[in-house]
């Protein structure tokens, strides 16, 4: 992993996969910096090289977002603060206020795919929720999911767990408003992708309590990293699962990682053209939903 940026008046406090996390250096002063880096990390591994500007990309979409859903009737709080962000990151850093974050990932799935497909090809069912016979790789699904996830310690995976164990987690009254904005915010966005000739196959969210008891959407919302979107007029037509669910994500570097890799030991180099294609894939989307 890439040594993090030394950024006049912020301290470093923490490196993610992607995230480099900044506390100001005046102990007054309770906000935040996120900077996203251009790493790449899939299977649990960070890889190398970069993708050029990913960084800048799903900033840029989160903040996009962020400001789309924090208008209209029922506007969704967010994590974001106003103020100046160091030069040498404007283009792919956020200010933030401090939350205390829910160790709950809430995962909205709108299609079936990936492990959900897995699982359902075993059992009728994704995340232990019963679904109709017959369904196939890529299908919407008769409603939108709420299969929520445990947030697991550093270093560690996290856990699919029911509705009834975040209801443990978190409260029954927490648990409920997290179900019920995580599918009201999907069904909006999805409504938005939709208009742009894109499909929002499943997403993930994040939220925080500010020190106002305020429930926030909080860290990346939306992007290429956090979400599945596919081309509508591919996923109509498609004669197989991988032109129906091209997506517009590091799938590229996954597919390809797995042709390549037995997941044993350092993962290989990423050739120039998987990184070059996943460049101009999370580049394509955030023109396609901001124009």
């Amino acid at each position: 992993m890439s040594t993090p940026l030394e950024l006049s008046g912020w301290r470093h406090l923490y490196s993610g996969k992607v995230r480099d996390l900044y506390a100001p250096e005046d102990p007054a002063d309770k906000r935040l910096l996120v900077v996203a880096s251009d790493r790449v990390s899939a299977f649990d591994f960070a890889l190398e090289p970069p993708i050029p500007h990913k960084g800048a990309l799903l900033t840029g979409l989160s903040r996009w977002w962020f400001d789309r859903l924090a208008e209209g009737a029922d506007p969704i709080a967010n994590h974001l603060v106003d103020g100046d962000v160091p030069a040498e990151v404007a283009d792919r850093a956020m200010l933030a206020r401090s939350l205390e974050m829910l160790p709950i990932e809430c995962v909205v799935r709108g299609y079936l795919t990936g492990s959900g497909w897995l699982e359902y090809q075993q059992s009728g069912t994704v995340c232990g929720i019963p679904l109709p016979d017959g369904l196939e790789n890529g299908d919407r699904l008769p409603e939108p999911l709420f299969t929520p996830a445990y947030k697991a310690p550093m270093g560690e995976h996290d856990e699919n767990i029911t509705f009834e164990r975040t209801t443990e987690i978190v409260g029954a009254e927490r648990a409920a408003e997290l179900r019920d904005l995580s599918l009201a915010i999907y069904r909006r966005a999805a409504a938005v992708a939709e208009e742009r000739g894109l499909i929002l196959a499943d997403t993930k969210f994040e939220f925080g309590v500010d020190a106002d008891g305020v429930l926030r959407l909080a860290d990346e919302v939306l992007t290429s990293d956090s979400s599945r979107y596919w081309d509508a007029e591919s996923w109509r037509t498609g004669s197989t699962p991988s032109e129906r669910m091209a997506s517009f994500d590091k799938q590229i570097v996954r597919d390809w990682l797995s042709a390549h890799w037995d997941k044993q030991g350092t993962p290989p180099v990423l050739p120039e053209d998987v990184v070059t294609e996943t460049a101009a894939r999370y580049a394509e989307l955030l023109g396609r939903l901001t124009a």
